[in-house]
């Protein structure tokens, strides 16, 4: 799993256990649906870390409490 991959299945948990669709999320964090929606496409390699930050607000929870899930603790060395 690489990091982006990661990223999005966090915010897909989040999104779920909140009962929240990407539309919403949008609004709350600030940024367009397609923002959201592109983050989520898995044809996207990167990601930036102001949209992740954007997200976080909007999600009223801190970027450490965001990455501090296991899946980001699994992640291997992606330097080869």
């Amino acid at each position: 799993m690489t990091v982006k991959e990661a990223v999005v299945a966090r915010f897909i948990e989040i999104m779920q256990e909140r009962n929240i669709r990407p539309n919403e999320l949008a609004n709350r964090a600030g940024v367009t649906p397609s923002t959201v929606y592109s983050m989520l496409d898995a044809r996207r390699k990167e990601l930036s870390i102001n949209v992740i930050k954007k997200l976080c607000d909007g999600l009223e929870i801190k970027l450490g409490e965001f990455f501090s899930a296991p899946i980001f603790d699994e992640l291997e060395q992606e330097i080869r």
